[in-house]
């Protein structure tokens, strides 16, 4: 098995090679070790990022000023890799027709610094989207946007696309919402109505209590659900279903929808979520909201 060092060496000294949209890098030695001891996953990393020096036996140790030049010299060597690699992917999203306004090169260079250290295939192509969104529409992408995804896992970008799948934008709206559920205002002869309230059952759809407090938590989703104005019976509400257009009709009186927002920042970002109508979540939303509301194309 050749020697990391020399391998990142060959690497630097032939450059990284960008053809048609791919990145030919270094393979992570990640996948050589499945199935391996916590304590051997432990030592390959430590190895892998130059770490492993003070481990040695003391009379095979390198000087620790000459660790830290190396473990320096692979840490800018990998930034590079990294950055190439999504520049690279960027590319098959951007358009080659004039674009009116230019980018922002500080915008850029704040991007560069948050996603040079991103070495997950996955997680690459999420911020080569973003960069190509960037450059085609610029200003699609704020900052704060960008530092909210550099902290997202790729568990936090599986229940964004979840989140995603279940989202609706209504007609008038900027940020894109969840329908949690609805009601109709409490009166002397709906009272005891057990109908009168009912819940989407979301959870269904991977998007339990834990798994929106997480998206919340991670500054995507609002905490805390809010309504919409009551309607009367006969009102519309336009809106669109990952781009499948909807109209939701009261069927009563003073009822309404329960729902939470995406924040600015999870709005933005939803962007990078391809849109997949899911016919049983419509399914499942129309049987949630059925006492109240009729939901038509």
């Amino acid at each position: 098995m050749p020697n990391s060092d020399k391998l990142v060496e060959k690497n630097a000294e032939h450059g990284t090679v960008i053809d048609s949209g791919n990145v030919t890098s270094q393979k992570s030695s990640s996948s050589h070790n499945a199935g391996a001891s916590s304590q051997m996953q432990l030592l390959n990393l430590a190895k892998q990022f130059a770490l492993d020096g003070g481990l040695r036996a003391p009379e095979k140790q390198m000087p620790i000023e000459d660790r830290t030049i190396k473990r320096e010299r692979l840490l800018h060597l990998r930034k590079q890799q990294n950055i190439e690699a999504i520049i690279g992917k960027s590319l098959r999203y951007c358009s080659d027709s004039e674009v009116a306004d230019k980018a922002d090169p500080d915008w850029f260079s704040s991007f560069v610094e948050l996603a040079e250290l991103v070495s997950n295939a996955t997680m690459q192509e999420l911020w080569s989207k973003i960069l190509a969104g960037e450059i085609n529409h610029p200003g699609a992408y704020s900052l704060k946007a960008l530092q909210t995804f550099k902290n997202l896992s790729i568990y936090d970008a599986k229940l964004l696309a979840k989140a995603c799948s279940v989202a609706m934008k209504f007609q008038g709206k900027k940020n894109i919402r969840i329908i949690t559920g609805c009601y109709q205002k409490p009166g002397l002869f709906n009272l005891l109505n057990k109908n009168r309230e009912s819940q989407i059952s979301l959870s269904s759809f991977g998007l339990g209590y834990g798994e929106l407090m997480s998206l919340a938590d991670n500054g995507l989703l609002s905490h805390s659900e809010t309504e919409l104005h009551l309607m009367n019976k006969g009102e519309t509400l336009a809106m669109k279903y990952n781009g499948k257009p909807l109209v939701l009709t009261a069927i009563k009186n003073d009822v309404t929808i329960r729902l939470l927002k995406f924040t600015p920042a999870g709005a933005e970002l939803a962007q990078l979520i391809a849109d997949k109508p899911d016919q049983q979540f419509l399914q499942s939303l129309e049987q949630g909201l059925q006492h109240q509301f009729a939901l038509s194309d």
